[in-house]
């Protein structure tokens, strides 16, 4: 973001928390505004505002964009709030999973510049993902702002076609659960070979998380890695031979990010 942000983030949660915190370490937000109902116990430097209603915003409140964070069942009752503050140098940018552009045009009102955002989990510890979307009254400034403010949580994309949201969601955002329960299948695994229960997921946890940091530096294909560890006729070459037989792990994911994808296309209406 500029030295010159003006922001107002509506909701301070997890992931708005987590937001709030990339763009205060950044050192280069001039001034934000947070409207959270149910304020956490924490110090906040002067150039954050923190407010417990909309209501209670100064009526000059004119920010460059308003980070909508809350939780996407309680949004139709708390956007109207935010209609006010609709005009050409304002952007809004939702991160609420399936609340589609067309929910914030029609709440907003017409001309409301609008991008949608699909984040993960990971943004806790600044190394989410987010593919965004926005509507044709976003200007290229707009979209630049919005991919500054996401990239404090982590990596960013964007999509052209709203569509593909529902299934970046089937992929990054319900991801990180199935990289969870490969962690809890691999412990299991482990105690069953005769492992410890710790031992087994101590051992899990510390592989999954340091192959995805190992793939997360190197500039190797993932294909690539994984033939790096894999010695011929050896024990990673036997394991792969399940994992990779016709019914094996990418079949089941495929139907994994299929049924995920359904059911966000599902929510979304």
């Amino acid at each position: 973001m500029t030295e010159t942000s003006d922001l107002l983030l509506v909701g301070c949660g997890n992931m708005g928390g987590a937001m709030l915190r990339g763009w205060l370490e950044s050192g280069r937000l001039r001034r934000c505004r947070v409207v959270e109902t149910n304020p956490v116990a924490m110090e906040l430097p002067p150039q954050v505002e923190l407010y417990r209603d909309a209501a209670d915003l100064p009526a000059d409140t004119a920010p460059d964009a308003v980070v909508l964070a809350v939780k996407p069942q309680a949004m139709a009752d708390v956007l109207p709030a935010y209609r006010r503050l609709v005009r050409p140098g304002t952007v809004f940018l939702s991160i609420a999973a399936g609340k589609t552009l067309g929910f914030f045009e029609a709440g907003l009102g017409d001309g409301a510049a609008v991008v949608r955002a699909m984040p993960n989990t990971p943004a806790a510890v600044g190394r989410g993902i987010t593919v965004s979307v926005a509507n044709r009254a976003v200007s290229a400034d707009q979209r630049a702002l919005c991919d500054r403010l996401l990239a404090a949580i982590g990596e960013t994309a964007w999509v052209e076609e709203e569509g593909l949201i529902d299934a970046v969601t089937g992929v990054s955002g319900s991801g990180p659960a199935y990289v969870f329960l490969m962690i809890e299948a691999l412990a299991a695994a482990g105690a069953k070979a005769g492992l410890p229960e710790d031992l087994a997921m101590r051992l899990a946890r510390a592989t999954v998380a340091g192959s995805g940091e190992l793939a997360h530096r190197s500039d190797l294909p993932a294909a690539q890695l994984r033939r790096n560890v894999t010695s011929p006729n050896g024990t990673t070459a036997a394991a792969l031979e399940v994992l990779m037989a016709e019914d094996g792990l990418e079949a089941l994911m495929t139907r994994a990010v299929a049924a995920a994808t359904r059911r966000s296309r599902e929510l979304a209406g």
